[in-house]
């Protein structure tokens, strides 16, 4: 009775803190909603919104292929030893750098070194550096998720490794590997301080890759720093809210379509 008394307490402080996380999200989204809604302007926004997709199409275009692939390599084919636990270092020292000094890094190595300028290129390369120790360890963890059972069977049926790996581990780690990539497209999409120093802040429409530009992040960045428009910059945050929201959404519908696909 003393042990189940207990369990009650922790059920019901756990109930408790959930609904504290679920209140102040609710609490944000609605302050914004109510000081933002009224203050869109779509015309506006659309060189910032076009800018915030370049960055993500790079951004991931870049880092999901290499962080997957490492991902892979580390839970499929690498044996330990010292060179992956260096690997692994490396993961997690990356993740621990602060965007400021990806910021200073990409402006020195892509705008000053290639000389590449202040462009969508120059920052989406910075970013996709910054997102590449979550796609890795996130990845890497869905992969170990999937049972040794499976793996076992599919080479017991004669596959080979590389069948196993794309026909049977891939699939069945497709809904963390998406987490992945939805961490890295949150990021990626609210980050500043390094788009700030590598693709630049003018407020422009870029028409391709090498021109600059100014994404939402950024955008509401100068807004509510200069003063500008405090109501603008709230109408700024929901349609930033209203992206991301969008694309986690859309991640959530692809996975769910794939793996529908695969259950048939």
């Amino acid at each position: 009775m003393h042990v189940k008394h207990k369990d009650r307490i922790v059920f019901t402080a756990l109930i408790g803190i959930s609904l504290l996380t679920i209140t102040v999200l609710l609490w944000i989204l609605g302050y914004v909603f109510l000081k933002g809604w009224r203050h869109i302007d779509i015309i506006k926004l659309i060189p910032p919104i076009v800018a915030t997709m370049y960055m993500i199409l790079i951004g991931l275009g870049i880092s999901a292929p290499i962080g997957i692939g490492a991902a892979i390599y580390l839970n499929e084919y690498a044996k330990g030893g010292k060179f992956v636990e260096r690997i692994r270092f490396a993961t997690e020292s990356l993740a621990a750098v602060p965007s400021i000094l990806f910021g200073l890094f990409g402006m020195m190595f892509f705008l000053t070194t290639l000389k590449l300028g202040f462009s969508m290129f120059s920052g989406g390369l910075t970013i996709s550096m910054m997102v590449l120790p979550t796609i890795v360890k996130t990845t890497e963890e869905a992969l170990k998720t999937v049972p040794v059972a499976y793996r076992e069977g599919s080479l017991a049926l004669g596959a080979s490794k590389l069948a196993t790996i794309t026909k049977i581990v891939l699939p069945s780690a497709l809904p963390g590997i998406l987490t992945g990539v939805v961490l890295g497209t949150g990021r990626i999409v609210g980050e500043t301080a390094a788009i700030f120093l590598t693709a630049g802040t003018m407020y422009k429409l870029p028409k391709n890759l090498m021109e600059t530009g100014r994404t939402l992040s950024v955008h509401l960045y100068l807004l509510a720093k200069e003063g500008i428009s405090f109501e603008e910059a709230y109408g700024t945050a929901l349609v930033l809210l209203l992206v991301i929201l969008m694309l986690n959404i859309c991640t959530y519908l692809i996975g769910a379509k794939l793996n529908k696909n695969r259950g048939r």
